[in-house]
């Protein structure tokens, strides 16, 4: 491989190469922003680059291995930052224009645990409007687009991440994920991600006027996005270590001497309700095909009260945001996502005080049904999506919108925010050339079970990706 290449170099294969004296940081961080400014364009998924940062800290790792220095798990490696958390010296815009200029003081959590393994940044990368739709657009950085094709979404909220890696731009892609922000891009984008438990990865963002509510805490997850399942095992090892400053972070146990022995498996049976597509769920079906091959043990079921636990999800997380942050937010935001807003809205009614608390309550209820349910079946594999990915607007379609697609497409997705639970999610193949993807759900805090179950899919799928990088 000619070394102005080298950005095709999955983050394993990366650091290898540098820690083997293959090639120096440098001419990596060179190869990938060269990249950068060659896919870039026509995507609009790097919506900042930090040229200046990224050749600095790359020197300064070329310059610790000289020394002998002791190297991280990500020593010298490009990655991309959404830009919606802290790094510091640069903006954290959120998607606004009225944010353009609100610059962070300090590193987030995520961020300091990435660049504490020795990653390189490489740039911040576009999200929605407070990061809460499912395309990704925006006033202040514009519309990114797909690299797979322009005529389908990137998905959102992260979906300038999963683009940018879908290109090639850097070999690791930070997002987080309240709603299907990190599985729902993957998933568009032909990515690997792991939505991971509450309180694995720690958040903080010292830009933030206040304190998120309750549930939105609880319900948000911090995660990374790459093209395999071995790089998102990595990222998430580096990105899982503790900071006081997030007081939710648990000192889980990350490895398991059964995480890769096969399971009993779930697959999700369809309710009737949701749009389907034949081609999406036979990706599914050829998903619990591998996994049978591979020694797992697959059942079809019903997942209990699925369709009650999307109401949750709506009622408790949405019901927040219009009772703490809805004027405030209204107040900065376009006139295209007051529309949206207004779809949202209408998802649940407003409840009182009395319900919210009862809601709360009942939430408890489920986590503990699907936590004996994953007793029995230790993986759950479902769709992302049951249909086919929709235009790169399809938030304000009139024959789509909000409530449609979260409900009657996404709810699988969407819905597992509530139980807290993680899910992997992978690439199970292309569907005329637009890549489908699937979730392999697991018990709280066994991350690395679901990520060999995603591995077992990839193997199967075996994506090529050269046929996309090198258009």
């Amino acid at each position: 491989m000619l070394e102005q290449d080298i950005w095709q170099l999955s983050a394993t294969e990366a650091a290898r190469g540098i820690r083997e004296n293959q090639f120096s940081s440098e001419s990596l961080t060179r190869s990938h922003l060269a990249r950068l400014e060659s896919a870039n364009p026509a995507i609009n998924a790097v919506v900042n680059t930090t040229h200046e940062l990224a050749l600095a800290q790359a020197q300064t790792a070329d310059e610790a291995i000289a020394q002998g220095s002791s190297m991280g798990a990500l020593h010298g490696v490009p990655i991309t930052l959404k830009q919606n958390v802290d790094l510091i010296g640069q903006p954290n815009a959120n998607g606004l224009p009225a944010l353009a200029n609100l610059i962070a003081t300090e590193d987030a959590p995520v961020v300091a645990n990435l660049k504490a393994a020795g990653a390189v940044i490489l740039g911040q990368t576009n999200t929605p409007e407070f990061s809460m739709r499912f395309v990704t657009d925006n006033p202040l950085h514009g519309l990114t687009l797909n690299p797979w094709d322009h005529n389908i979404t990137c998905g959102g909220s992260s979906g300038g991440a999963a683009a940018a890696t879908a290109a090639g731009i850097g070999t690791i892609a930070h997002g987080n994920d309240i709603g299907g922000s990190l599985r729902w891009p993957a998933h568009c984008n032909g990515l690997a991600t792991i939505k991971s438990t509450n309180g694995r990865v720690p958040a903080y963002n010292e830009t933030a006027p206040v304190e998120r509510p309750f549930m939105t805490q609880t319900f948000s997850t911090q995660g990374p996005m790459a093209r395999s399942v071995a790089d998102v095992s990595l990222a998430l090892e580096v990105m899982s270590k503790g900071d006081a400053r997030d007081p939710y972070w648990v000192p889980a146990q990350l490895h398991y001497p059964n995480d890769s022995l096969p399971c009993k498996v779930a697959m999700a049976t369809i309710p009737d309700d949701m749009e389907c597509d034949a081609g999406v769920l036979e990706k599914l079906q050829q998903s619990s095909e591998w996994l049978k091959e591979a020694g797992y043990v697959v059942e079809e079921i019903a997942l209990p009260n699925l369709d009650r636990v999307w109401d949750l999800w709506a009622l408790t997380v949405l019901a927040e945001m219009r009772m703490t942050a809805e004027e405030s937010m209204l107040a900065v935001v376009s006139d295209e996502f007051k529309s949206i807003w207004a779809s949202y809205s209408k998802m649940q009614v407003l409840p009182d005080f009395e319900t919210y608390l009862a809601a709360q309550a009942e939430r408890m209820g489920h986590i503990r049904t699907w936590s004996t349910l994953l007793r029995q079946y230790p993986i759950v594999l479902a769709p992302v999506t049951t249909a086919r990915t929709p235009g790169p607007r399809a938030d304000v379609d009139p024959n789509l919108g909000a409530y449609h697609i979260l409900h009657k497409q996404l709810r699988f997705t969407t819905a597992l925010n509530t139980l807290c639970l993680p899910a992997a999610t992978v690439s199970a193949g292309l569907l005329d050339g637009h890549p489908v993807g699937v979730q392999l759900i697991g018990a709280r805090y066994r991350e690395m079970r679901c990520l060999a179950a995603a591995q077992v899919i990839e193997n199967g799928a075996q994506l090529e990706w050269q046929k996309l990088w090198l258009k």
